[in-house]
């Protein structure tokens, strides 16, 4: 079942991350960024009510933790996305979906003490490479010998640390409560949109002095940004109560095959052969990391 939601995931990110580029052309960062909160909270709502009626309710015996662990995956996400829409700013659509992919290894040193998984030989083969693969897209010669000065290099490389720790802390907040899985992922997905809702709504007024600024601008780009995000956010947060959060993301590495698609033909990026080898590598590292789980 992981598989499925998170080459489901993988595809609407895909879609939702060249709409988000759009609208923070349009609007900015931080409305580009809040759209994908506010705008997906009604479906991620009804979605949790559908799954408490027909899966199961959950209890909450650590709702100490639970509020913990998710309020630092809601602020980790804002800032990750925050950092990527950055590096769509100084460098292209490509570069900033290709830096943040560095989450997979990274959630996988943070999650193993954290999460008490262990990785398979394959799957830590699987994980290395699909980083690498991300690497060798996107980075050149040039870039490395002015990595410090490189606001697109450290912008993405902070987006994926900060997508790590979102991925490691939504599976700590699921698997604090009790009852079923996929309830769980649903009830901290509410939680996360809700508490990023609240705090860049407010953001966006008081920046604005307009109270009604994040519901009145570019509202249909705003829309499709919200539902992609949560549809993509349902698949991430339950493949990540459902098995370590670094496969998932490893195997969400298959998003990078749209981002090809969408950046050819959507902003008119050329593709170079250095760029298709890379993907190669991902491709590879997708397989692994599923046959590592088989």
């Amino acid at each position: 079942m992981w598989v499925f939601v998170t080459l489901f995931a993988a595809a609407c990110q895909a879609m939702r991350t060249a709409y988000q580029k759009t609208l923070s052309q349009e609007q900015g960062f931080l409305h580009a960024t809040m759209a994908r909160s506010l705008y997906g909270l009604p479906l991620v709502s009804v979605y949790l009510i559908v799954c408490w009626i027909f899966i199961g309710g959950v209890r909450f015996p650590e709702a100490g933790s639970f509020i913990l662990f998710a309020t630092i995956c809601a602020m980790a996400q804002v800032l990750a996305t925050y950092l990527m829409l950055r590096v769509f700013q100084s460098g292209s659509f490509t570069l900033g979906t290709l830096l943040a992919k560095t989450e997979a290894v990274l959630a996988a040193l943070i999650g193993i003490p954290l999460l008490h998984y262990s990785l398979s030989l394959l799957g830590w083969v699987g994980i290395i490479l699909g980083v690498a693969g991300a690497l060798v897209m996107s980075l050149r010669l040039e870039t490395l010998r002015h990595a410090h000065k490189d606001i697109s290099l450290i912008a993405g490389l902070g987006s994926g640390l900060c997508f790590a720790v979102t991925s490691v802390t939504a599976a700590m907040a699921s698997h604090s409560l009790q009852g079923s899985l996929i309830t769980s992922a649903g009830v901290t997905l509410w939680y996360v949109l809700a508490f990023q809702s609240v705090l860049l709504c407010a953001l966006q007024i008081y920046k604005t002095k307009d109270i009604k600024a994040p519901i009145n601008r570019s509202v249909r780009l705003s829309w499709k940004v919200g539902v992609l995000s949560s549809l993509g956010s349902i698949g991430w947060f339950t493949g990540f109560a459902l098995v370590n959060p670094a496969l998932v993301k490893t195997l969400g590495q298959a998003e990078i095959l749209g981002t090809l698609y969408l950046s050819k033909r959507r902003f008119n990026e050329r593709i170079t052969a250095q760029q298709w080898f890379g993907g190669a590598m991902i491709l590879a590292s997708v397989i692994l990391v599923t046959l590592a789980t088989i």
